[in-house]
């Protein structure tokens, strides 16, 4: 027999206790070595994404929504560095392990789709730019509305009116339609003030007016408007609608009802009296045209 079948017979020869306890001393070490990268790599993308994002606050007109996609970049490429250096650690080859990390990659990007939709969604939505941080939007397909506070890699973030938290998927969001309250330069005021049907309409009409006019922040270009919306049988419906820039949309309405209220008041202006709603009630319906309603109360049970 010879000699390489000797050894290949009796096998690998056994380790020595030194050789052992260097193992065993070297595994512990880069156990440690791994727990402190990743602790300190941890940190760092936390301190280096918070800097970044301070960073960008002082840089003049850069837009606000784009200031948490790039902190969240800075934080996920510190951590992506952290993870590689612990792979070298542990002697792991990089360039093979990114091959097939490219591999495991497209199989779960196939498991991910939903995931995967939301980033591209999302990267749609910082390119498209149908909102931007601080616009009060209403995403109709969720019947969400809010003001934008993030636009995220997955998620897009609302504070809704009662200040509560609204998380929204980017996919969710961009295949809805979007209406832009804050968007446009100006706004338009519109309701319509209900008063009773033998009220002076021209008097009434005339309050509106000085109203309208007398109201700085109402402007000129486009003409505010009144008249008459609708005629019903115990009331008739007047008009009010003013152009405000954006911002006093909500306090001008607030307050030009609440001023034509108290002039009406003043002038003896009365909404519909429950007289004339008793004299002219709404018309019956017949037997035929009753049918459809209570079939939809049976239904309900």
């Amino acid at each position: 027999m010879s000699l390489l079948q000797h050894v290949t017979a009796k096998g690998p020869p056994p380790l020595s206790l030194d050789a052992v306890e260097a193992w065993l001393v070297d595994g512990a070490i880069n156990i440690v070595a791994a727990i402190l990268i990743l602790a300190v790599g941890w940190w760092l993308s936390r301190k280096l994404s918070a800097w970044t994002r301070r960073a960008l606050d002082r840089v003049y007109h850069f837009d606000e929504t784009l200031k948490p996609l790039f902190a969240s970049l800075v934080r996920y490429a510190v951590l992506i560095a952290a993870l590689i250096a612990v792979l070298e650690r542990f002697g792991i080859e990089t360039t093979s392990l990114i091959t097939l990390l490219g591999a495991a990659g497209l199989a779960i990007g196939l498991a991910l789709q939903g995931a995967l939709s939301n980033v591209a969604s999302g990267v749609m939505l910082l390119v498209l730019r149908p909102f931007k941080v601080g616009d009060w939007i209403t995403v109709q397909g969720l019947s969400q509305s809010g003001s934008v506070r993030e636009v995220g890699l997955f998620t897009t973030i609302l504070i809704s009116a009662d200040q509560s938290y609204v998380s929204l998927p980017n996919s969710a969001v961009f295949s809805s339609a979007i209406i832009n309250a804050s968007r446009e330069p100006l706004s338009r005021v519109n309701f319509t003030v209900t008063v009773d049907v033998e009220t002076d309409i021209e008097a009434a009409l005339k309050i509106i007016n000085d109203t309208l006019a007398e109201d700085a922040r109402i402007l000129k270009v486009p003409p505010p408007a009144s008249g008459v919306a609708a005629l019903k049988d115990c009331a008739v419906d007047l008009l009010v609608r003013c152009w405000v820039h954006n911002p006093d949309t909500e306090s001008v309405s607030l307050d030009l009802h609440r001023v034509i209220n108290d002039r009406f008041r003043r002038a003896d202006i009365k909404p519909p009296s429950q007289r004339h709603m008793a004299a002219n009630p709404p018309p019956a319906l017949s037997a035929n045209e009753d049918a459809p309603q209570r079939a939809a109360i049976r239904k309900s049970g």
